[in-house]
Parts: C-alpha cells; structure tokens; sequence
C-alpha cells in the first residue's frame, strides 16, 4: 500500500519524534528517572546478593550497562525463559523451580533482596499470598514487587502457559500489608482493560500517558502498575 501524507505524519508523531525526544539528555533522564527498573537499581544499591522470582527474558539488570555490582540468582517455572536470559548473560546463577519452594530450597535470610518483577499477577490470590510470606522469610534485607495496578485480564502468552493472569493486587492493599507503594505506567484511567491506550489517536494519547506519570509517582492509586518496596 502506497503512503499518503497522513500516515506518513502519523508515523513521525507516534515513533521517531517520541524516540527523538527521548533520546535528548534533559528528557533521557527524565524519562530514566520515572522508570521503575531505574528505582528497582536504586533500591538494591545496599544488596550484595538478589534473589530474582520468575525472572523470564528480560530484567532491571541490563547486561548492556555493566551492572554487575551485586551476585544475582535468577529462577523460573518457564525453561525457555532461563535459556535466553542465561544467553543475554543477566544473571549470575539460574534455577527451573516453582516460586512457592524459595522457602525450603535457599533457606531464611538467604539473600539480601528478594524481588518479583510482573510475577504475582500470575498466581491465585492465596498462593501469592503465600508467596510474599516466603519472600520475606528469604530476604534479609528487603523484598520488591512490581505488579499491575488491580486485576488486568491477560492468557498466555509467546507460547508461555505460565503468562496467564489470576489475580490483582492494589496499591491499597499493598500499603496495607507494610510495602511502600510507588506508581507507573501512567495513569490508570487511559488503560482501564488491558495494556492498549482507550482513545484514538494512540499516539496522542500515549504522550499524554507519559506526562501522567510525573503525577501517579506519589499517587499509586492512580498508575496502571504499581512498585512495592518493603524494608526488613
């Protein structure tokens, strides 16, 4: 199909223009500063060893930056996940095992910090729960959760079984079992039913979403997803 002049204006607006932007120094660091795996790094800068729950593909732990200052265990139920993580070299050590064993296999106060990035969702309210309990029994320090802002509707996933949503989890709910709450992602009323903005044009609508987050940092009720942080 040809491009017409409005595509061509579309594509400007939504892609390189946002990228353009992104990549200048003063909006860079902005933009850093307002992602969670930036405060993810800065609250493990007194951790020497992490312990990494469902850890997947991808991580706060990019090997690109040279961040290696702390020994990092990375384990999940899904074995192709830990195959491409162990191939991008993010983790030090990995382990296929079912998160609810972190408690009888490392041990109490095994690791300095646990965390759970995009994990909790995955389970049934009761086994997250539980979850959490086990986390805070391994961490010696602090445990940390990144999760959805309430319950977002997902199946599987990339061939994944394990991507499935079952359950949500509130920044209310957070605070109340003692995790200081944090948000991201925007604000939650432009993305009330899965990951895609509501209103068109989507282009438009993101920036807006980006601009939201400078307000839902310090109001967690209102972001779409949610970085929970609990100090032992």
């Amino acid at each position: 199909m040809k491009s017409t002049p409005m595509m061509t204006a579309k594509v400007f607006l939504r892609k390189p223009l946002s990228k353009i932007l992104r990549k200048t120094p003063l909006v860079k660091d902005i933009f850093s500063y307002y992602h969670f795996h930036t405060q993810v790094r800065k609250s493990l800068s007194d951790c020497k060893t992490v312990l990494d729950i469902g850890c997947g593909v991808y991580s706060y732990r990019d090997p690109d930056t040279g961040e290696k200052n702390f020994h990092s265990t990375g384990i999940d139920l899904y074995q192709e996940s830990i195959n491409e993580s162990q191939e991008r070299g993010i983790h030090d050590v990995y382990k296929k095992m079912n998160a609810l064993d972190i408690d009888t296999t490392f041990g109490e106060n095994a690791f300095d910090a646990v965390i759970a990035l995009d994990l909790l969702e995955h389970l049934e309210k009761e086994d997250g729960h539980k979850l959490l309990e086990k986390m805070e029994y391994v961490a010696k320090k602090k445990v940390i959760i990144f999760t959805p802002n309430g319950f977002l509707p997902q199946g599987e996933r990339y061939g994944n079984p394990h991507q499935e949503h079952l359950s949500g989890w509130t920044a209310d709910e957070m605070k109340g079992l003692g995790y200081k709450v944090i948000g991201f992602g925007g604000w939650k009323w432009l993305r009330p039913i899965n990951f895609n903005i509501r209103f068109k044009p989507e282009w438009f609508w993101w920036i807006i979403s980006d601009v939201s987050q400078f307000f839902v940092r310090d109001i967690p009720a209102k972001s779409f997803c949610i970085l929970c942080i609990k100090n032992k």
